[in-house]
């Protein structure tokens, strides 16, 4: 069975080379990353995987200020890797799919994923990933626009098709549905302030693993 078309590659490559401006970090990335840091300090993760995580900034700050055992980030991208190996060539760089994530069973406490989720072709796939490899009790922490209503999700999907970029917004009800038929308890969802943040609100939702 064929799998849904994702986005290319070369989109992503080519975007490595702005996704570090000032501007672009500071009203898009910036907020989020603040939010997933501080959900992360209470409880402390010792073991952390960022999915999608681009030029590797919100791993960084991960090792930097909350010094967890292992900080480790996965894109698919090898242009927004070698962006984030040119920080630290020494940090767990891993280029893998979201869908099939080249990490063992059980083996990180916390799976994060920023401004990412709308781009993986398969949601509940890449849920079914995050819940694979987290430990019991894990944490997943997703953010990303999570519009208002389906009406949106849907103009969005076909918007981007046309473009050749699918790309897909959950609803934040949809977003807890998601991760609830994945085997996550939803911990919380909280809101996001950042730009455009009145029209299309940012949201992280956080979800736990069960024990077994």
């Amino acid at each position: 069975m064929a799998e849904p078309a994702g986005p290319r590659q070369g989109f992503f490559d080519l975007w490595s080379r702005f996704y570090d401006l000032a501007p672009v970090q500071a009203a898009v990335y910036r907020p989020v990353h603040e939010a997933v840091l501080e959900e992360l300090r209470s409880p402390m993760a010792r073991r952390v995987l960022d999915v999608g995580c681009g030029t590797g900034n919100l791993t960084e700050r991960i090792a930097r200020e909350l010094h967890p055992e292992l900080a480790a980030g996965c894109d698919f991208s090898y242009g927004m890797l070698e962006q984030a190996a040119a920080k630290d060539a020494g940090r767990w760089w891993v280029q893998g799919d979201a869908l099939r994530l080249p990490v063992r069973d059980e083996s990180v406490d916390a799976v994060v994923s920023t401004e990412s989720f709308h781009w993986f072709p398969d949601h509940d796939a890449a849920l079914a990933e995050f819940h694979r490899v987290l430990a019991p009790s894990g944490r997943v922490l997703v953010a990303l626009i999570n519009p208002r209503i389906h009406l949106t999700s849907r103009a969005v999907r076909a918007g981007s098709q046309l473009v050749g970029e699918p790309a897909y917004w959950p609803t934040r009800q949809e977003m807890a549905e998601r991760l609830h038929a994945a085997g996550f308890d939803v911990a919380h969802q909280r809101r996001v302030m950042r730009v455009a943040g009145l029209l299309l609100p940012t949201v992280l939702t956080v979800g736990v693993k069960g024990p077994r």
